[in-house]
């Protein structure tokens, strides 16, 4: 498998949405620039918030679009055709409506599940789907016409810690995702167990 070069969070911009469960992409980005001692800045000609990192012995882009969900792909678009990344060098951080609080995944391809933001980028990328994901976990609400104001709400206290729990667990992981020991990675980050009942 191709080595990740490029971290994308995926979420809405604007103060109104920072807490939402929407935005799990977003908290996921924003931890690795924290732990790396970084800021995301604005940058024009990505259409997003972008910081270069090191981790380890990694050097990472990273980008939170600064559209919203629905258009993630010209600014995934945009930082691969300037830094000439394959859809294989992407790692995309999305929330997750089939895993609950406390669990995140990784997975490899696949279609979008649903998940504007998945759709967007596919497109942009000319349907190539073999970019990278980590699937945190925000829970379902149960009923399909419930999902939009769910996701667009803010997590309690129990659930927000859960998923910063993930999140942290996300970044644990990462070392071993960008050597390109999956099967590792994804053991490691797979057996975490949501501790919300």
């Amino acid at each position: 498998m191709s080595q990740v070069t490029a971290i994308i969070g995926l979420g809405n911009p604007g103060a109104e949405y920072d807490a939402t469960r929407h935005n799990a992409g977003f908290w996921l980005v924003d931890a690795i620039a924290q732990s790396a001692h970084a800021e995301l800045r604005p940058e024009k000609k990505f259409f997003g918030h972008y910081a270069k990192v090191r981790l380890g012995d990694h050097e990472l882009h990273l980008l939170n679009p600064a559209t919203f969900m629905n258009r993630s792909g010209a600014a995934v678009a945009a930082l691969s055709q300037f830094f000439k990344l394959a859809p294989e060098n992407l790692l995309v951080a999305h929330d997750e409506l089939d895993l609950p609080p406390g669990q995140a995944r990784y997975k490899t391809g696949g279609g979008h599940g649903g998940h504007n933001g998945l759709r967007d980028i596919i497109s942009a990328l000319g349907g190539q789907k073999q970019f990278h994901r980590v699937r945190i976990g925000i829970g379902h609400p149960g009923e399909a016409r419930q999902v939009t104001n769910y996701v667009l709400g803010r997590p309690g206290k129990a659930e927000h810690e859960a998923i910063v729990r993930a999140l942290d667990e996300c970044i644990a992981t990462l070392p071993l995702a960008l050597a390109g020991d999956w099967a590792k990675a994804m053991n490691q980050l797979h057996s975490l167990k949501s501790e919300l009942t």
